[in-house]
């Protein structure tokens, strides 16, 4: 799906109005008051690459507000990631402000309030997606929204000149390069993120979220390993074995939970790739590290309700 709007094709005294109906209608429900609504003019164009919505939006000054009034009338449960292009801005949520330049990034959950303050014209691409795509603790991720990432340096630098390419490509996208693009952009930011949650511990509590962050973002990059164990894990991160399960017992799952069900979500990517059609079922659960081809296809039912092959089917 794609789609374009011109607020400078509109009479002057609707400009405004549709600006604000259509900017909640592509994300969520939000309250927008311009600096000048007779001066006011805006342009976004948007995209899916999957299950994340992507907008380049690009306008005159005003403020965005997504009040608790707002998320009590429609709440979806996602988080949102700003790349600034051109201007600036300030994101303030959870007791935060995020001062935005060109090529900086800030993360904010829709969720909980927070508001956009733009006091000049600017270019900003905003990327939607729901909370469960990061596979990352949600009061992890609370710790480091609205916080500047900056695109000049580290890892921030890396993802941000990705996404200011993605925005000047943006109407080229479709699927199915878009499906796999978006679930790149995923894996990036959950490296980026995993990487700030580190560097922000201090309490006692909070160098073990960290440690879970660094853990299950190890477990992401080592799923196809077949050495994949607990011991393995607990040994690369200078840990007992035991603490490694509690770790994850606290979260209320065990490792070997963990590692299942990354290793089936990837194979459900795999399985809606079109790049992977010549590729069997069984191939690709053997790839994952599930190698009893029938334990694999009652495990996949089991947390998608279809077998492999019906949900294959169904998604190419």
């Amino acid at each position: 799906m794609s789609m374009q709007i011109r607020t400078s094709e509109l009479p002057v005294h609707e400009r405004f109005d549709f600006w604000s109906s259509t900017v909640s209608e592509m994300f969520v429900p939000l309250r927008t008051d311009p600096a000048d609504c007779e001066a006011f003019d805006g342009y976004m164009r948007g995209s899916e690459l999957g299950s994340l919505k992507v907008a380049e939006v690009s306008a005159t000054p005003h403020l965005v507000r997504r009040t608790d009034a707002l998320i009590a009338r429609s709440d979806p449960g996602h988080y949102k990631l700003g790349v600034q292009l051109t201007g600036r801005c300030v994101l303030t949520q959870d007791g935060r402000e995020a001062p935005l330049s060109p090529g900086d990034l800030t993360i904010y959950d829709t969720t909980r309030p927070y508001t956009l303050a733009f006091d000049g014209s600017y270019r900003q691409l905003v990327l939607m997606f729901p909370r469960r795509l990061l596979c990352l603790p949600e009061d992890a991720v609370a710790g480091v929204t609205a916080t500047r990432f900056s695109g000049r340096r580290g890892l921030g630098a890396l993802l941000s000149a990705f996404l200011v390419q993605l925005a000047q490509h943006l109407d080229e996208l479709g699927d199915p390069a878009g499906q796999r693009l978006g679930d790149n952009i995923i894996d990036l930011l959950v490296t980026l993120l995993a990487e700030r949650t580190d560097v922000a511990a201090g309490t006692t509590e909070a160098r073990r979220r960290a440690l879970l962050v660094r853990v299950r973002a190890y477990i992401e990059s080592h799923l196809d390993d077949p050495d994949l164990t607990p011991d393995a894990i607990a040994a690369a991160h200078y840990v007992s074995i035991r603490h490694l399960y509690n770790l994850f017992h606290a979260e209320g799952t065990t490792v070997a939970m963990w590692i299942r069900g990354r290793r089936l979500e990837h194979c459900r990517r795999d399985l809606r790739d079109p790049l992977q059609v010549g590729r069997s079922v069984t191939a690709i659960a053997a790839r994952r590290g599930f190698v009893d081809a029938a334990r694999f296809s009652r495990l996949f039912k089991a947390a998608y309700g279809t077998s492999p092959r019906e949900y294959r089917a169904g998604n190419l």
